[in-house]
């Protein structure tokens, strides 16, 4: 069928890209992005994703929930929380130059702790900061950090102060989200936590979609869309 025609030849793409070639070759350039094959060989099974290609993928997400039916998104990169958290609010007060976090529906905060990918949702509709890590470890500290950026980002930009009263902070627990089995993989769980929130949707994966998951993104960013 012609269907499984496409998958043979999106795995003979996903196949090449993992092959030989220039570490630095451009695969794909866009949102003033640049993944080398180097960044993409990062997709190969258990390694650990880099900055390129979360970034890449974050920037993919935000393009695809531009289109109708989808809520709006804002996506941080992964340079953000590690600069609000060494220079705090000053540091990171013109990254949102253009942008008006409280006109989003979801904003996306990619956290890399040392050797662990993380995410921090802020649902601006239902007033919720939640954190999700696929090792079950707990964030309220950083569900903490967060609104208060947005608290000094809402004082700063709109002159008015959140009443926290009205927020629900929530570290996820391991039985509420899938968890990572190995060492590896908690980049692409973070994005694919990424994806399901952002479309509104219940995230139903598992540990066993990761190979596929790992593929189907190489694919993505190559083609610069989500299938």
């Amino acid at each position: 069928s012609p269907f499984n025609c496409s998958l043979q030849a999106m795995e003979r793409e996903v196949t090449a890209a993992f092959g030989k070639g220039e570490p630095d070759e451009i695969m794909s350039s866009a949102f003033k992005l640049k993944v080398t094959r180097e960044d993409i060989h990062t997709l190969r099974n258990l390694c650990w994703l880099n900055d390129e290609i979360i970034n890449f993928y974050m920037s993919l997400l935000v393009e695809r929930n531009k289109k109708e039916g989808y809520p709006a998104v804002h996506a941080f990169s992964t340079f953000f929380y590690p600069k609000l958290i060494s220079g705090g609010y000053k540091a990171v007060k013109r990254w949102t130059r253009g942008v008006d976090l409280f006109k989003q529906d979801l904003i996306l905060v990619p956290i890399h702790l040392r050797v662990h990918w993380t995410l921090g949702v802020i649902d601006v509709r239902q007033k919720t900061i939640k954190y999700f890590d696929s090792m079950g470890q707990k964030g309220h500290k950083i569900c903490e950090t967060l609104f208060q950026y947005l608290q000094e980002e809402s004082c700063e930009k709109n002159n008015l102060e959140l009443n926290f009263s009205e927020w629900t902070l929530h570290s996820m627990e391991s039985h509420e989200i899938p968890q990572q089995l190995n060492g590896s993989d908690c980049g692409v769980f973070m994005c694919k936590y990424a994806d399901y929130v952002s479309r509104d949707k219940p995230i139903t994966f598992t540990q066993d979609h990761m190979p596929y998951f790992r593929k189907k993104m190489v694919w993505e960013i190559i083609h610069q869309q989500l299938l």
